[in-house]
């Protein structure tokens, strides 16, 4: 397998999103998963498609064996309902001089996630999965 690994920084390509996948998240799957992604461009290079058919067979979110499933469901995807507005709320919580100081400020609110916060963001999946369940699946509007 050619590796493709992307300096800091650079944008990331099909090829490098496929190696990323292939040498780091995949093998720590359990067997039977689903796997689902974003709308990412990279996402769904005819590599990246060609490797997630044999390797998620009727298994993988977007693909259209599995359509009914939106790609992209911000109600049931925790770092959509919760990471990324707890990372923005505190970030930009003091004004941002520069990209340094961006960059920095992000890596301080990650840091600060402590071992409870995610806890709480499974419980709060778990409802939404309930939600889904009862409503079958139904729009809904979650507060």
């Amino acid at each position: 397998m050619t590796q493709h690994h992307a300096p800091c920084g650079a944008t990331v390509t099909s090829n490098i999103y496929l190696d990323m996948l292939k040498l780091y998240a995949v093998p720590q799957f359990p067997e039977g998963v689903i796997f689902q992604q974003d709308g990412a461009s990279p996402h769904y290079g005819n590599i990246v498609r060609k490797f997630l058919y044999t390797t998620f067979p009727q298994r993988w979110i977007g693909s259209s064996a599995v359509m009914a499933w939106p790609p992209r469901s911000p109600d049931i995807t925790p770092s959509d309902f919760y990471l990324w507005g707890y990372v923005k709320q505190h970030v930009y919580s003091e004004r941002i001089n520069d990209i340094n100081h961006l960059k920095q400020r992000i890596t301080d609110v990650i840091h600060s996630v402590t071992p409870d916060v995610p806890t709480r963001v499974w419980e709060e999946l778990d409802y939404r999965l309930d939600v889904c369940r009862a409503t079958n699946g139904a729009h809904i509007e979650l507060r």
